[in-house]
């Protein structure tokens, strides 16, 4: 795939592309992160914008033969306002922790305070993890889920706002398989005159379909990244209301970066256009439906899901009563062919890189065609590959199981 030129200059770095085309295409990929770009969306990665610098913005640009990056930038922007409804998009961050750090800068002061979703029960690094700039710069106060049910406590939220009267409040998770009340956020938000954050980078394509709600009426500032479930090449993008549009702009440029990836700004307008598309929509709709029967598939197999199960694309697994950590399910489950992430479970007592669970999602799976039945049996080769951690011979079993399911649902056809 788009390797002759590889081939002659670099056959090193060719043999390494073609192992990882391979490792795609015959094993099952369940990280929730993580999505196939399109044929088309590729080619655009390795366009001739790769070679143009153009710092600055549409029409305002401090290079010259900006002309036509500036027509693919606009593109990219008018088709995003289409899929959102946002009064101002910045296409230019280079990643969605990228995409946070230019609103924080745009209107927060170092020191100010920011209430977020605490790491291990949900929330991201970029959102004020002590060993991310956002946890170094501000003040951070975080808020978790309820013990009983693993959801967002949005009555400690209130109250957490009212004590600390944060300057922002930030909504939006990494390891969270509940609707998220955006709604109740503003409410909280506004009793203390807080910014509000809406970081979708997981669930972005989701909005798009209707499958889940759009934060964009009652949040200040979106942020997103464009892979994940919205499929597109890997990177970042701020939505926000027009009094913040120049704050924004200028923030990501010069704030935070220079020229802009002007080859990955039209890959993502390319997949700004697939997201616009029927099939586009179908895909996120049956996302969702898959992450229901791989939920209900797993509980019937004797597994505890964070939350009691899952309204969008992930689901959290705690393998307490299995006996075996998360890091050790996922190196299992490697063997077995299934790719995911161990991941901490609310009020987790493993440590981050050990972890109590692990974290499974279905967008890659769906966008390579696979619905309910096939979900019903990844639940069971989990379940499978779980139970016979120490059994090579059955995992191998497993294995070619899963490189035949692979191998009936191509990535790149």
């Amino acid at each position: 795939m788009f390797m002759s030129d590889i081939l002659k200059v670099d056959p090193e770095m060719a043999a390494v592309l073609e192992r990882e085309l391979n490792r795609q295409e015959t094993r099952l990929d369940l990280i929730a992160s993580e999505n196939y770009a399109s044929k088309a969306v590729m080619e655009a990665m390795g366009c001739v914008l790769t070679n143009k610098y153009a710092e600055g913005y549409p029409k305002s640009r401090y290079y010259g033969g900006c002309e036509y990056a500036d027509e693919a930038e606009v593109l990219a922007i008018e088709r995003a306002k289409k899929l959102f409804g946002a009064e101002h998009i910045n296409v230019q961050p280079h990643s969605g922790s990228g995409a946070n750090m230019a609103v924080y800068f745009s209107v927060l002061k170092p020191g100010d305070t920011i209430l977020s979703m605490n790491l291990s029960e949900g929330g991201h690094l970029s959102h004020g993890n002590p060993a991310s700039f956002s946890g170094q710069l501000y003040n951070i106060i975080p808020y978790s889920v309820q013990r009983e049910t693993e959801m967002i406590d949005y009555d400690e939220l209130e109250k957490l706002s009212k004590e600390h009267k944060p300057q922002m409040i930030v909504c939006g998770a990494s390891a969270y398989s509940r609707t998220i009340d955006f709604k109740r956020f503003k409410e909280i938000a506004d009793m203390t005159d807080a910014y509000l954050l809406a970081d979708v980078a997981h669930i972005a394509g989701l909005i798009v379909a209707d499958a889940h709600p759009s934060p964009v009426p009652y949040a200040d500032f979106v942020t997103t990244t464009t892979h994940k479930t919205l499929r597109g090449p890997r990177g970042g993008m701020v939505m926000c209301r027009e009094e913040f549009a120049k704050a924004i702009n200028k923030s990501v440029f010069p704030g935070i970066q220079g020229g802009p990836l002007m080859n990955t700004i039209a890959a993502k307008a390319v997949a700004f256009k697939e997201a616009l598309t029927d099939d586009f929509k179908k895909d996120q709709i049956q996302t969702v439906k898959n992450a229901k029967t791989l939920s209900e598939t797993l509980i019937q197999n004797g597994f505890r899901i964070v939350s009691g199960g899952t309204d969008n694309h992930l689901m959290l697994i705690d393998l307490t009563s299995f006996n075996i950590t998360g890091k050790d399910a996922e190196a299992v489950c490697a063997k077995a062919g299934i790719v995911l992430n161990m991941n901490t479970i609310p009020f987790d007592k493993q440590k981050a890189f050990i972890a109590s669970g692990i974290r499974v999602g279905t967008p890659a799976a769906t966008t390579r065609g696979m619905k309910e039945e096939e979900m019903k049996f990844v639940g069971n080769a989990i379940s499978r590959a779980i139970k016979n951690a120490g059994d090579d011979a059955a995992l191998e079993k497993i294995r070619l199981e899963v490189k035949d399911l692979c191998e009936r649902f191509p990535v790149y056809k």
